[in-house]
């Protein structure tokens, strides 16, 4: 089956009308939230086929998995407690919040869409070119579940007549959004990846989850774990065995042209590194690494590992480990693919923005 209504219904009328009330616009996205989690095999198929020709990258695995997070965030205790430090203001006059989406995992601007929305504003929303059928069947869905967001809701490749931007994308083209919004308010985000402290003590069981941090999206996204901070004379064997069981990995022709591609340059380099057969474990002073490549750094001790990484602090999106005693914002395991809906991009509280516009 097709999404669930032509999406061309989400940008009919450009009256932008606000006549729903917090609480409507929050019900509405619960409802989104739970027809997410209940989407049938049938829908699911079909739109797993239209997300992957329109991007390889994105399997039906990975596919479940977005939608997963997405119902996740839309759980009404997720929203309970996201209001409960957020209280939104009625909007008498909706701004129109330009949003240029990034397409390196599954709808990847949901969140920004997600609150521009709640706050009353209008969603101005430039999706990219790798990543538009996901969006497509969401907004749909939600203009289904509630006619009155198409007023809300404008796809379109030109932003010209935003009156404020929230835009994702690399350093690079982070310099060309700061300076052609540079006159309009602006949330600018750049390259981020995500680290995991091992201390040698982890279950199995952990390091199998780290697995997951690690393969998402195949470590597309920034939160994907990019880099791992190990003790010194840390025995890689345990967490090798446990990378070298994530499922399917040597079956996806992308990610294995980037297996072959790097293999090959560290060869010709003499540069060292550790095999698992899907992905190339190496020490590296970079935060960042490719798809199948691992970067790894040692640490002395605690304190000098927190010194490090307050100075990585603008590049980090977020750090798993085991215990928040060297990091206070860890997360657990397994679950850097898995925000909830107050964990905000950079940091930086992008309600708390779109609040200061009205």
């Amino acid at each position: 089956m097709e999404s669930p209504a032509a999406f061309s219904a989400c940008s009919a009328s450009h009256a932008f009308k606000n006549t729903m009330t917090t609480n409507e616009r929050v019900a509405a996205f619960v409802a989104l939230g739970e027809r997410l989690a209940a989407i049938s095999d049938e829908d699911f198929a079909n739109l797993a086929i239209r997300v992957s020709i329109e991007n390889r990258w994105f399997t039906a695995p990975n596919l479940r998995r977005a939608i997963n997070g997405i119902a996740y965030m839309l759980h009404p205790a997720q929203l309970t407690e996201l209001l409960a430090g957020h209280p939104i203001k009625p909007v008498d006059s909706p701004k129109k919040i330009g949003v240029v989406m990034a397409g390196n995992i599954p709808f990847a601007g949901f969140h920004d869409s997600l609150c521009v929305l709640l706050s009353g504003h209008v969603l101005m929303a430039r999706l990219s070119a790798s990543d538009k059928a996901l969006p497509t069947y969401v907004l749909d869905l939600l203009c289904e579940i509630e006619p009155r967001m198409k007023e809300l809701i404008l796809i379109s490749d030109r932003l010209n007549d935003a009156e404020a931007y929230i835009a994702t994308g690399s350093d690079n083209t982070a310099r060309y959004f700061e300076y052609y919004f540079r006159n309009k308010p602006h949330i600018i985000r750049h390259n981020r990846n995500s680290a995991a402290i091992l201390t040698g003590k982890e279950t199995e069981l952990e390091l199998t989850e780290l697995a997951d941090d690690i393969f998402a999206y195949f470590g597309l996204g920034c939160r994907n774990v990019t880099k791992l901070f190990v003790p010194a004379g840390y025995d890689f064997f345990p967490l090798l065995d446990s990378l070298a069981k994530y499922p399917s990995l040597n079956e996806h022709t992308k990610y294995m042209n980037n297996y072959e591609y790097h293999r090959a340059l560290f060869m010709l380099n003499l540069a060292p590194y550790t095999d698992t057969g899907t992905l190339l474990v190496r020490e590296a002073e970079s935060l960042s690494s490719p798809p199948s490549v691992m970067h790894y750094g040692t640490y002395a001790d605690a304190e000098s590992l927190k010194a490090e990484l307050e100075g990585l602090r603008p590049k980090l999106q977020c750090v798993v480990a085991t215990g928040t005693s060297v990091w206070p914002e860890a997360l657990p395991f397994g679950t850097a693919q898995l925000p909830n809906v107050w964990d905000f991009a950079d940091g930086v509280d992008t309600l708390k923005f779109l609040a200061s516009l009205s």
